[in-house]
């Protein structure tokens, strides 16, 4: 039973996956994302990102990859994830876990900057409340969802959405995807 379970569980992820290469308005979609990006960047400003847990993994690695190193030796890129430990933890403290992305883009984010916001659902609180607060600077967003989008689908200058699945880790591996495309896309456009 237990090699039969691993190895639907690659199956499955083939399946999702698939359904995301077969729909070309994906690809359209992480290409738009990509010239914003690069815009932003070109103009000055920075990248921020966020989510809860694996979608903060994965904000953290995609800021990581700008500022450090994906594919080619280059200049750092500015960005960064809302993962500093002590700002989440004083700000939900202080105010609740709903604002932690909020306050820190209320503090750093400008006109300029771009908001790289991700949420399976599309209804995590703290990332809508983000987004609003992104909005009333002036910066674009895109967001990476799942499901149906939830709410955040329509409060995105570009949405791009995994095909739905029951549970998030479908939804995040087509994150991590879509992700290393945007970096690789940054890099050779910078």
């Amino acid at each position: 039973m237990s090699l039969e379970l691993i190895k639907n569980n690659f199956l499955e992820a083939e399946q999702i996956l698939d359904q995301f290469v077969n729909d070309e308005g994906n690809f359209k979609k992480i290409e738009a994302a990509g010239k914003i990006l690069v815009a932003a960047i070109n103009k000055g400003g920075k990248i921020i990102s966020c989510g809860n847990g694996g979608s903060m993994c994965d904000a953290m690695h995609f800021a990581e990859e700008l500022t450090g190193k994906f594919r080619e030796n280059r200049k750092a890129i500015p960005a960064l994830a809302i993962s500093d430990v002590s700002h989440l933890s004083c700000v939900a403290n202080d105010y609740g876990y709903d604002f932690v992305f909020s306050r820190y883009i209320e503090a750093l984010g400008k006109k300029e900057d771009v908001l790289l916001a991700i949420s399976t659902s599309g209804n995590s609180i703290n990332i809508l409340k983000a987004v609003d607060t992104a909005h009333e600077k002036g910066m674009l967003v895109i967001g990476l969802t799942g499901k149906t989008g939830g709410k955040l689908a329509d409060k995105c200058t570009i949405e791009i959405r995994a095909p739905f699945s029951e549970y998030a880790d479908r939804a995040q591996e087509i994150h991590i995807k879509i992700i290393h495309s945007l970096i690789h896309y940054i890099e050779e456009n910078v």
